[in-house]
């Protein structure tokens, strides 16, 4: 097959038996449900825009593993113009959704497995490598989306993994078999987890000898024996829920999903295993994983930077304060913050290079640097929006005092007539389409669109602190000095 329209995307998600709790209920229909089909339709776009030639060039590749043409979001990177693609793909898909696509988790773990299990190999002769291609190659046939899973809950951030009071704070291997693994624990925070068909696991943190049962890696199927996941709750998320849900929503047709993914028991055959107790290649995973998701989003907040710019503009034109030198310098900013981002995600493609395993890698400290650039930039972008868009973007009444028939006024007036007279703005604007984009604003700003757009912004892919570190570590001061020691004259010691 190798690439799949969205609707058989779609299609496929509802032969899967997946277990889903939302609300403290289980979900039978999932596919369908207000809150969740707008993720839903977010990944069905990724498939959506392989099929169409004029995005032909960046949404599909080559595979090296099987010469056929397949998504890019299961590509094995091959070059920086791989890489580069990736951060044009994913800036295209954050223009189209205003959302979180979720398969970019998938597609950085894969590379990032890839080139770990080659160097695993090498060191201890296991077979994990020929494994995880075998795996690769039959999600790139079926065009599949997986969820790539780091985060553990963690529980006492000052205790290793296996001085936890409940060990199954990080996920472990509780049983090892002749044919396989029992794993035991949770992913919290899973980006795209219930929309996709796999899960890949990899380890959270660099681990010792003692934590060997933590270092863990393997893929399983959504609808696995003993897996289930509870979704997360979003800012104003039950809006989606409202009879006849539109302008209130703010983003109608898109939007992101998080879960808690819990194994509770699960049995991983051997031949999906890709790490089990190699505990000096954890830290390993975990950096390359990170390095290629720092990257990713100089491309993903940038596309959803660029509507964010868009709205406010339509906002100011709408209020008629189009021309104002202040609403026009404010835009100006936002526009250098968006592409000072894109610029970080293009640049360390750019000074990418090839792995042992052959694949393509990042330039690390570069990667660490966009994204520590998006913990600060997208959340000047919408203070500057809001700013913009002025206080109505969050008092204005609900879509249904908009249309409703109800008399309030002495001359018959409606509540709907009142709401649209007194919040109209410019004369050749109607009352409707300035609020819609007031509510999309509000719903990036401060409601469930904020979710992947400021709070994931700052902790996606690592806290801040953890891109300083990493920063911290390649920045190589000790060369620094000496440049600085021969300018000066001073000798070297």
């Amino acid at each position: 097959m190798a690439l799949m329209t969205a609707a058989e995307y779609i299609e496929s998600l509802r032969k899967l038996n997946t277990r889903v709790y939302l609300f403290g209920e289980k979900i039978d229909n999932w596919v369908d449900h207000p809150i969740i089909r707008p993720s839903i339709n977010c990944v069905a776009m990724t498939y959506a825009l392989a099929q169409n030639p004029e995005y032909e060039e960046i949404m599909t590749a080559k595979s090296n593993i099987t010469g056929k043409t397949i998504n890019r979001f299961t590509h094995l990177h091959q070059s920086s113009d791989d890489l580069i693609k990736k951060v044009k793909m994913q800036r295209l898909l954050g223009q189209k959704t205003a959302s979180c696509f979720q398969r970019c988790v998938g597609m950085d773990a894969f590379n990032a497995v890839y080139s770990t299990t080659f160097e695993i190999d090498e060191k201890y002769g296991t077979a994990y490598h020929d494994r995880f291609v075998k795996f690769l190659e039959m999600v790139q046939e079926e065009d599949l989306t997986v969820d790539g899973a780091m985060t553990d809950p963690k529980g006492d951030r000052a205790k290793a993994p296996h001085q936890q009071d409940d060990p199954d704070l990080f996920l472990h291997i509780v049983e090892r078999r002749e044919d396989g693994i029992v794993v035991r624990g949770a992913k919290a925070h899973q980006t795209g987890s219930i929309n996709s068909h796999w899960h890949i696991i990899m380890p959270t943190i660099a681990m010792r000898e003692a934590d060997g049962d933590y270092a863990v890696s393997f893929a399983c199927p959504s609808d696995a024996e003993g897996l289930y996941m509870i979704y997360g709750r979003q800012s104003c998320d039950t809006r989606k829920m409202e009879e006849d849900a539109d302008i209130d929503v703010g983003n109608r047709k898109f939007g992101g999903q998080e879960a808690l993914v819990v194994f509770d028991d699960v049995f991983i055959p051997n031949e999906y295993v890709f790490m089990a107790g190699e505990y000096d290649f954890a830290g390993m995973m975990v950096e390359r994983f990170a390095g290629y998701h720092r990257q990713s989003y100089g491309g993903c907040k940038v596309g959803v930077g660029d509507v964010v710019i868009g709205a406010a503009a339509l906002a100011a034109e709408y209020n008629g304060s189009e021309k104002a030198s202040a609403v026009k310098e404010k835009l100006i900013e936002m526009t250098h913050l968006n592409e000072t981002l894109y610029s970080c995600g293009i640049a360390c493609s750019c000074e990418g290079c090839k792995t042992k395993a052959g694949n393509y890698q990042i330039d690390l400290l570069l990667a660490n640097v966009c994204k520590q650039n998006i913990t600060r930039f997208p959340y000047e972008i919408v203070r500057l929006a809001e700013d913009i868009a002025g206080g109505l973007m969050v008092t204005m009444p609900s879509q249904k005092d908009f249309t409703s028939d109800t008399v309030v006024g002495k001359n018959g007036e409606t509540v709907g007539d009142i709401c649209n007279k007194y919040f109209a703005g410019r004369s050749d604007v109607s009352t409707e389409d300035r609020m819609r984009v007031l509510r999309f604003l509000e719903n990036v700003c401060l409601g469930s669109a904020a979710v992947g757009y400021r709070t994931e912004s700052m902790h996606g892919a690592g806290s801040p602190q953890a891109q300083r570190i990493m920063i911290g570590r390649q920045g190589n001061i000790e060369q620094k000095k000496e440049f600085a020691k021969i300018i000066a004259g001073i000798k070297r010691s």
